[in-house]
């Protein structure tokens, strides 16, 4: 099996720059940056991403970008996603609150062989896993899983589309009891990497417990496997985190999403 440093290694030089542009309506290259626009719930919305900062002049790329989604996009806000063991996250953590970029939570990134995920969980009877994306129905489905995932977070993306524009990149897979969707996530591939990445896990409150969500995150690991992905990637929450270490997922580091809004 990797070990830690061999899978922070193999996420930063596959998952970071280029590849977190996958799907996104243009993108635009400054020095170490890619500033990417992506399509959400009808909006504009941005990212940044880039391999490293060394070297650069953290205040003037920080005010060149405001600057940029600010004058030349319609985005509505942007994402900054720092890293916790990068060289200038302390810098860049001072900087991005002085230009008006908020921090959310503090994530962890946890990263593992695909094959440590793919087991058989057993579901209580009435329970069971299925993709949607693939259905007959696939529309109301994903509609229906999207509506979990508002109920779950407060928010939630619109699965149909989202599917629509990752041209076969992404997976949605949920579980129901009876007919009710009742827990949901994604699985998406990332091409011209060992990876794929598991997003958006949500269970409904009621449904918590039962041993979904790792049942969820064993059937994508077995269908990146399929696919001949070796690496799964996740930023996981406090409550994601234990599931995912008993599972065999090692913590590579951490994130934090700093986000512009577009003022009034």
């Amino acid at each position: 099996m990797a070990t830690r440093e061999e899978l922070l290694h193999a996420y930063d030089t596959q998952l970071r720059g280029v590849a977190e542009t996958a799907g996104a309506l243009s993108w635009d290259r400054a020095g170490p940056l890619w500033r990417a626009v992506h399509r959400h719930d009808g909006e504009q919305q941005g990212f940044v991403s880039y391999e490293g900062l060394a070297g650069y002049d953290v205040p003037r790329l920080v005010a060149a970008t405001v600057a940029w989604f600010r004058d030349e996009t319609d985005v509505v806000s942007f994402e900054w996603k720092t890293r916790g063991h990068d060289d200038q996250a302390a810098e860049l953590d001072d900087v991005l609150r002085a230009h008006g970029l908020v921090p959310g939570e503090l994530e962890t990134v946890m990263v593992g062989e695909a094959t440590t995920l793919a087991v058989d969980v057993r579901l209580d009877d009435g329970l069971s896993v299925h993709r949607l994306d693939d259905a007959p129905d696939a529309d109301v489905l994903l509609a229906e899983g999207s509506d979990v995932q508002r109920l779950v977070f407060g928010r939630g993306g619109d699965l149909v589309q989202r599917v629509a524009d990752a041209a076969g990149r992404c997976e949605v897979w949920a579980a129901l009891d009876g007919d009710r969707i009742v827990s949901v996530g994604r699985l998406e591939f990332v091409d011209g990497t060992e990876f794929a990445g598991l997003w958006g896990g949500a269970t409904l409150e009621d449904h918590r417990g039962r041993g979904l969500y790792r049942a969820l995150t064993a059937a994508r690991a077995r269908s990146a496997l399929a696919r001949g992905v070796r690496l799964l990637q996740v930023d996981c929450s406090p409550m994601s985190r234990p599931i995912l270490e008993r599972s065999g997922l090692l913590a590579v580091t951490t994130t934090t999403p700093y986000e512009w809004t577009r003022p009034d």
